[in-house]
């Protein structure tokens, strides 16, 4: 059976998954569509340079909504980058109604995969998906908090002086202003991240501080992020193509779970493999993370009210 993947948005994230994918999976299909017909063109011929050293792919640059047919992944990077100085949800309305206009067709095409959403905010527009799409909530993923994760473990990393590998630690709730670091929960080296010297309120607080507006020195420097959000999406999809079943801090459906009550998806560790997300974990939290979930997902709640789709 042939594994192919629909890439919808062919910018900095998409066009750096598409070069991640192939080097780091299996795939006989990429198709891209972008609204700037030139730009996969571009990017087909160039990734087509890689593949005798990777393997053979036949990319499709000129595709359009018809090609989503017989995808394992729809996998969405489309839409209006994040500006210096813009949040996340500064982005909901313009991007609300890119989304609305590739899930539609996407499912009318008859596609019956895997969607996979990085848009921002993600929490939001993953909703959103399912919701436009109707599909099983299983069968609909973002990429939430899991770039926010590996930013934290990189920090706690240098402060500690350790391989990144050895630290276990994660940024749960929104990706975005709402988020926060499980320190109460986290390990390095099989040792509570509290027990070590080094670490005190003041040096979370300040690690917090850096994780959390990582992402917008980035963007003032080079204009976007998208090597790290791009590598999560490869790890999310290749774990789809080879129904192989990792755990990530990702966007997923919350059925109950940390006793929210809302209707919606949001970061929290998650299981999934060949049929999409195998298993949504409540992790332990602390009662004052566990606060802070519930605040995280109410303000979700809030934005998701205002939305008329």
């Amino acid at each position: 059976m042939s594994r192919k993947v629909f890439l919808v948005g062919d910018g900095a994230v998409g066009s750096t998954f598409a070069n991640d994918l192939l080097q780091n999976a299996t795939v006989d299909e990429l198709a891209i569509f972008d609204v700037a017909k030139d730009r996969p063109v571009g990017d087909a011929m160039d990734l087509e340079d890689i593949t005798p050293f990777m393997g053979q792919t036949n990319i499709h640059p000129a595709a359009d909504y018809s090609d989503a047919k017989d995808a394992d992944v729809c996998v969405i990077t489309a839409g209006v980058p994040r500006k210096p100085g813009e949040t996340r949800l500064d982005l909901v309305a313009k991007n609300v109604k890119i989304l609305k206009n590739i899930v539609e067709p996407v499912v009318d095409s008859g596609f019956k995969g895997v969607f996979v959403v990085s848009a921002n905010p993600v929490d939001i527009l993953t909703t959103l998906t399912q919701k436009l799409s109707g599909f099983p909530r299983n069968r609909v993923i973002g990429t939430g908090t899991s770039l926010d994760s590996m930013r934290l473990r990189v920090e706690l990393a240098k402060k500690l002086n350790v391989p990144v590998a050895k630290v276990n630690s994660m940024v749960l709730g929104e990706h975005g202003d709402t988020s926060f670091e499980n320190f109460d929960e986290s390990t390095v080296a099989g040792k509570a991240l509290r027990d070590y010297s080094e670490i005190n309120d003041d040096v979370l607080a300040e690690i917090e501080t850096d994780v959390r507006k990582k992402g917008g020195k980035i963007i003032a420097n080079k204009g976007a992020t998208f090597y790290g959000v791009a590598m999560m999406l490869t790890q999310i999809v290749s774990a789809v193509l080879d129904n192989r079943s990792i755990c990530l801090p990702l966007s997923a459906p919350i059925n109950g779970e940390y006793g929210i009550k809302h209707d919606l998806y949001l970061g929290t560790p998650t299981v999934i493999n060949g049929e999409g997300i195998e298993k949504v974990i409540e992790t332990k939290l602390s009662a004052a993370e566990h606060d802070k979930m519930i605040n995280s997902a109410d303000k979700m709640q809030e934005v998701l009210d205002g939305i008329e789709l």
